[in-house]
């Protein structure tokens, strides 16, 4: 595990300096600043954090904007982009009377044979939106993307329940109370053994942590041979 840093200021000379890492291991980055972060050119990067925590605006920023995307995206730099929101729009766009916790299973079904589809039909890199808390998702994955001879690489946004609950409210969707508290508790203890250097289970490549303020301190992920 990255040994921890006293986290970053404004008079820090090194806050404005762009750091570029190549993750293969546990980095708690909480309080530090990376600009970029580079995996191999066939890696399957996932995303993950509790709904609310900032997923699909960090893949926005990084990958780039697509508003109106029903199926995956790819990206200038040539990644699929595999995006919970796109199943969404896909469904309601086709049922659009039916209430959305109504479609919520078929929306979840759509979205993981997505990344089967991604990871075991396409070249490239591939980036997922996932919770990350559903170990048998983790598993199915890690086993699709594992297969194609892909490493699996993950990056946690971890943001306080309030403020991933204010997000959830600000972009109009919200997961019943109950839901949301059993990602939370999973999640805590993700995100404790993470920082404790102990990856989750099944373990990818490498685990990258990241708070709010390091998620948007980071400027681009990039993929080389």
């Amino acid at each position: 595990m990255t040994k921890p840093l006293e986290p970053a200021t404004a008079a820090d000379p090194a806050y404005l300096q762009p750091r570029t890492m190549a993750p293969h291991q546990v980095h708690d980055l909480r309080g530090r600043l990376v600009r970029e972060l580079r995996y191999p050119a066939t890696a399957a990067v996932i995303f993950t954090g509790v709904p609310g925590a900032g997923k699909s605006t960090a893949l926005r920023k990084l990958f780039g904007d697509y508003p109106d995307a029903i199926i995956p995206a790819r990206s200038p730099a040539g990644a699929v982009l595999v995006d919970s929101q796109q199943s969404r729009k896909w469904w309601q766009r086709h049922l659009s009377a039916v209430p959305y916790p109504l479609l919520l299973p078929v929306v979840h079904l759509t979205h993981y044979l997505r990344i089967r589809a991604a990871l075991t039909r396409t070249d490239g890199p591939v980036v997922i939106h996932d919770c990350g808390t559903r170990k048998w998702v983790r598993r199915l994955v890690t086993t699709w993307a594992r297969s194609r001879g892909r490493e699996v690489h993950e990056i946690m946004i971890d943001a306080p329940a309030e403020l991933a609950r204010a997000g959830q409210i600000s972009r109009g969707r919200t997961v019943s109370t109950l839901s949301f508290q059993w990602h939370c508790m999973r999640w805590q203890h993700l995100v404790d053994r993470a920082g404790a250097g102990v990856k989750p289970d099944p373990a990818p490549n490498s685990v990258v942590i990241l708070d709010r303020a390091a998620a948007t301190a980071l400027t681009k992920v990039s993929f080389t041979a």
